[in-house]
């Protein structure tokens, strides 16, 4: 019995469906997706809304949570997460805003990993064949709650930097979004705290919470140059076998 012939037609379409949900097609529709909200950033200043433009009429949990989603929504396209943690003080308080922050925080690195995940993993795997690249992916895929960890403890890291990269390893959902809501407490309290208390900088809040952004800044740039040189040396082992 033989078979149907499929029709130029169905073949057309299978080709453009194919094509259309190919890997590259996602990664320019993630790059055109990350390209607009930067654009977008800089046109409007979002975090400038946030803070001086917030309805006077929003107030008590209703303010907290939305203002939780705006900032993942926010941090997700690029609006650096110092400001928009400043704002959450200036808004909320150090409690209140403090929340607001780590939700949004969590969210917007949600949103970022599945970007990546869904959009760009299956195109830049491949391509990870240099050999801090490789060492790198093998640090995020085999040990990826303690190196999300380490990376939000100390913010060397671009926020958005993290998330991508972390979406394109082989790290699962549940160690990241975990590792992100744990190691972004203090420094996200410390900057809503300065928030709050932007009005008396001579106070001991403001003064202890600018300390401890400076100590951490610093602390950063040593486990940046530690884990340099780590990861040298991983990727060395990596060529040897």
């Amino acid at each position: 019995m033989l078979e149907p012939v499929p029709r130029p037609s169905s073949t057309l379409a299978i080709r453009c469906t194919r094509a259309l949900f190919s890997p590259w097609s996602r990664l320019s529709l993630l790059v055109a997706m990350l390209a607009s909200g930067a654009v977008l950033v800089v046109l409007y200043e979002p975090q400038r809304l946030l803070s001086a433009g917030w309805p006077a009429q929003l107030s008590g949990g209703a303010a907290v949570v939305l203002f939780g989603v705006a900032y993942g929504v926010c941090s997700a396209a690029f609006v650096p997460r110092p400001l928009l943690n400043l704002a959450a003080g200036a808004l909320f308080g150090s409690q209140a805003g403090t929340v607001s922050a780590l939700a949004g925080t969590v969210l917007g690195a949600g949103i970022a990993f599945t970007l990546g995940r869904v959009l760009g993993q299956d195109a830049l795997r491949p391509l990870l064949r240099g050999r801090w690249l490789r060492a790198a992916d093998s640090q995020l895929s085999r040990h990826g709650f303690r190196s999300m960890l380490a990376i939000r403890l100390f913010p060397g890291v671009p926020f958005a930097a993290a998330n991508y990269c972390a979406a394109v390893s082989r790290m699962g959902y549940v160690p990241f979004l975990l590792a992100t809501g744990l190691g972004s407490i203090p420094n996200t309290a410390a900057y809503v705290v300065a928030g709050s208390r932007a009005g008396s900088p001579t106070s001991p809040a403001f003064l202890i919470a600018m300390g401890f952004i400076v100590l951490t800044g610093a602390a950063a740039a040593v486990v940046a140059w530690r884990k340099r040189h780590g990861l040298r040396g991983a990727a060395g082992t990596a060529d040897r076998t």
